[in-house]
């Protein structure tokens, strides 16, 4: 299962590009720089800073949303949440390679990023999670199970997932799954970037 780290400075324990770099040697397969909150130069910075802590290890690092601050900082890809431009739109801006993950919460969705030229499909929330807790509709595993049926993107489960739940996930058919604790949870106890 491939892993997709999705960064939260304001819940890391610790030092977020000392876990940023943690996670990169333990393999983690992307990482999305999702720091809505900072200002564009500050999240060029922390782009900059997370690519020096991964280069050694090569896990690509995508930044949420900020195709500007992606493209400026040289990362391997940007995030698009619901309602960003299609894929395929901004590929001519882009250089050859450059990644793009779409967030998708049903079937169609996923459906739709695959005709639109993504290159991941993060899909969820699989399980009811803490950071949503009003959220109304839970695909589940049904939904992931479908979701993965229907397109040949791979496909990164979202929300809730736990270690024991990876298991599961992987029998739907997801290609990995993504989330901010289980990858933040055993990372330091030193101040977060752009803190204090």
């Amino acid at each position: 299962m491939r892993r997709y780290y999705i960064t939260d400075r304001r819940t890391c324990p610790g030092s977020l590009l000392d876990c940023i770099g943690r996670n990169a040697r333990r393999g983690c397969s992307w990482i999305q720089l999702r720091e809505k909150d900072l200002a564009p130069r500050d999240l060029l910075d922390l782009a900059r800073a997370a690519l020096a802590r991964v280069r050694p290890h090569g896990t690509p690092i995508l930044v949420n949303s900020r195709l500007d601050v992606a493209l400026a900082a040289g990362a391997h890809g940007v995030h698009l949440p619901a309602g960003s431009p299609a894929p395929c739109d901004l590929r001519p801006v882009v250089p050859p390679g450059f990644l793009i993950a779409v967030s998708t919460h049903t079937v169609d969705e996923v459906c739709r990023a695959e005709r639109e030229g993504a290159d991941l499909a993060v899909f969820g929330p699989v399980f009811p999670t803490r950071s949503k807790p009003g959220q109304r509709e839970i695909p589940g595993l049904g939904g992931l199970r479908d979701a993965c049926s229907a397109s040949s993107l791979p496909v990164a489960a979202l929300g809730g997932i736990t270690a024991e739940r990876i298991a599961a996930c992987a029998d739907a058919g997801a290609a990995g799954i993504a989330g901010i604790s289980m990858f933040q949870s055993s990372c330091g106890s030193a101040g977060s970037f752009g803190e204090g």
